[in-house]
């Protein structure tokens, strides 16, 4: 596997030594130089066009989620994994398509995780892009314990309304997703994700029948023991789905 060549950027001369010494750690990493703003981040990174940057949010002058903004408008993009003490700004790193968001105290093991990420990333620049439509996403970042994760939209398998959050159900899992569901299915690809009902959107390809109980009621069946019911709202485009 191709080292990556990375750039620590972090106004805490302690936080950067730490990092040099958890990078130390993973032999794919080669660190090749440091900064301490968002601004002499981008005069280093065009300089050094690393493959990826460590990249603290709160800084002096430029901050790292507008560093971040930035660092993809280079010539050679590079990974960016953002490094933080607080968790509040997910969305941002989202909308960012950064490589991971890794909470502070940073543990050898987390960055390992985040370090496997950017590798992934780097190696995909080689394949021919797929098709995705950029309107929607393709993935969500997502509260879980005492960390940040990501995860994939077609990982979702269905989504559940609880009040102010949004349950993200994957294979034997559970997240919760701080969202209102109207904004939630817009930036849900409608070809992939239908929403059957007030409270709850699936994947499409899950679906596997629609079971009429009488009285106008509808049920969407997800497998042997799970079904769904649908809303009278949206009973007609889930129909479609059947070609009725």
């Amino acid at each position: 596997m191709k080292r990556l060549r990375a750039l620590i950027v972090d106004d805490e001369p302690l936080a950067v030594e730490r990092l040099r010494t958890l990078s130390a750690d993973h032999p794919v990493i080669d660190i090749v130089g440091t900064a301490g703003d968002g601004i002499e981040a981008l005069q280093i990174a065009e300089q050094l066009t690393p493959d990826l940057i460590f990249l603290d949010i709160g800084m002096p002058k430029m901050d790292g989620i507008n560093a971040a903004r930035a660092l993809g408008l280079i010539h050679k993009k590079p990974a960016i994994i953002l490094i933080t003490a607080y968790d509040n700004f997910a969305v941002e790193a989202f909308d960012l398509d950064v490589v991971d968001y890794v909470l502070k105290p940073v543990s050898s093991e987390r960055l390992g995780r985040a370090i496997a990420r950017a590798c992934g990333t780097h190696d995909a620049e080689a394949l021919p892009s797929s098709k995705t439509d950029g309107r929607y996403a393709h993935e969500f970042w997502v509260s879980h314990r005492a960390e940040l994760i990501r995860i994939a939209a077609m990982d979702i398998e269905r989504i559940e309304a609880e009040r102010d959050y949004m349950r993200l159900h994957t294979a034997g899992r559970s997240y919760l997703l701080h969202q209102t569901i109207s904004t939630l299915e817009k930036r849900l690809d409608p070809e992939q994700f239908q929403r059957i009902h007030r409270s709850h959107i699936v994947r499409r390809d899950l679906i596997i029948g629609l079971r009429h109980e009488g009285g106008g009621v509808w049920h969407a069946i997800l497998g042997e023991d799970h079904a769904m019911r649908i809303g009278r709202k949206y009973l007609a485009d889930v129909k479609r789905l059947a070609g009725k």
